[in-house]
């Protein structure tokens, strides 16, 4: 019966408002459930689609639940890809999907290499790793209108999951030359005339790639205007009339300019002190602890128009249900006879019959991948078959951790601590 419930959606008229109109019929057939972890739960299943049999792998994360959380899983680097089950073991987590879609080619830029990066906005702790590319520079597949490189799916600091829309605003300040608005923080596309900032977290990868395509176009040529200055303890320690690579220390910052920012840097010198500060504009809802990109397909119950009813794929994607307290994370599998996976509308159905009020497209094909460990906390495994037959390498996903709550009855009395003067 909770089965029928759960999946209703499917098989009746779907929720009222624009793009509601259901492209499913069916309901799924459960192949397992497993409890991984308190609040944690590993499901698989198949389902008729338009384009044949589709085999999903699903997690459901009960964020009410003790010791649950979420996070950014990524590597060392901004500009750096690993596997989802590399980076998934390296922080303990119980599971994981891949994130945004990334950098991944850079065939119409000739000896411009790809740097990896993420479209969109990366935050951990709290913290903002790097901010959105302009729309046009975006990868993936057409995304539906009214949404922006600058939307997320993430968790507050009140442990509430939400779709949001983070947005840079920062300033370049460079002592007796003024002010300029800073147009990106580690990104691997830049604004036209734009300024953007780059730090230790980027890594070792080319920023020639910021100065390439335009705003409206990935594939427009590379700046022909460009120009980067590094920063190193406040002041301006080297020049140069192409973005370079390399890391970049702790101590320093880079930053790259193309047109008119271009122009702008150009006019410092050696030993002129210059910082950048920045913020973000948030929508709605407390200060996000963990976020990363994609693109909405779902709004309060409601399909967005414009989803593409025809083009089946391998997708994964993430849910948000039970007012911000319930996550649903959707790998679908890539063995070959299921790799017809579902369209854009189909997986928006799939999604609002699991109870998802909100739902985020993450980056498919041969990115999609699901890892979990064993019921009793054991080893690590991938569940779905990658379309690729291994798994990509990846900049991002969303790592599902459960941490035991500590028995207060063994804890010390910190009262009692000899020397507290508290």
């Amino acid at each position: 019966m909770a089965v029928v419930v759960a999946w209703g959606v499917l098989a009746g008229a779907g929720p009222a408002g624009a793009g509601s109109v259901p492209t499913l019929h069916a309901a799924p057939r459960y192949l397992e459930h497993t409890t991984l972890a308190p609040g944690v739960e590993y499901r698989q299943f198949t389902l008729a689609t338009s384009h044949g049999t589709a085999l999903g792998h699903l997690l459901t994360v009960d964020l009410r639940q003790p010791g649950v959380s979420l996070d950014l899983l990524h590597p060392d680097a901004v500009a750096s890809r690993a596997r989802v089950s590399t980076m998934a073991a390296e922080r303990s987590a119980v599971a994981a999907v891949n994130g945004d879609f990334f950098d991944i080619t850079e065939t119409q830029h000739p000896g411009v290499d790809a740097t990896g990066a993420a479209v969109g906005p990366e935050v951990t702790g709290g913290l903002l790793l790097k901010s959105a590319v302009p729309q046009g520079q975006r990868f993936g597949p057409a995304a539906p209108l009214g949404t922006s490189t600058e939307d997320i799916i993430g968790v507050g600091a009140d442990r509430i999951a939400r779709v949001g829309r983070l947005t840079l605003r920062g300033t370049v300040t460079a002592e007796g030359r003024g002010t300029r608005p800073l147009r990106g923080l580690n990104q691997y596309a830049l604004a036209v005339d734009g300024i953007g900032a780059y730090t230790s977290d980027w890594g070792s990868a080319s920023r020639v790639r910021a100065t390439c395509g335009v705003d409206t176009a990935r594939s427009a040529p590379c700046s022909a205007e460009t120009f980067e200055v590094t920063v190193r303890e406040g002041r301006v320690a080297e020049r140069a009339g192409t973005p370079g690579k390399g890391p970049i220390e702790a101590d320093s910052f880079v930053l790259v300019g193309r047109e008119a920012g271009a122009r702008a840097l150009r006019e410092l010198r050696v030993g002129d002190p210059v910082r950048f500060d920045y913020g973000l504009r948030e929508t709605h809802g407390p200060r996000f602890a963990f976020a990363l990109g994609g693109f909405p397909i779902v709004r309060d119950r409601h399909r967005l128009d414009g989803l593409d009813p025809i083009t089946g794929a391998v997708r994964t994607a993430a849910g948000i249900g039970d007012g911000g307290h319930r996550l649903y994370l959707l790998v679908l599998d890539g063995e070959m006879t299921y790799r017809a996976g579902l369209t854009l509308s189909e997986l928006a159905d799939v999604m609002l019959g699991l109870g998802a009020d909100d739902v985020v497209n993450l980056d498919g094909g041969g990115s999609s991948t699901l890892v979990a460990r064993e019921a009793d906390g054991g080893r690590l495994t991938v569940r779905n078959h990658p379309s690729g037959g291994t798994e990509r390498l990846v900049p991002n996903g969303i790592a599902v951790f459960s941490r035991p709550r500590p028995d207060v009855r063994s804890q010390p009395d910190v009262r009692s601590r000899p020397g507290d003067r508290r």
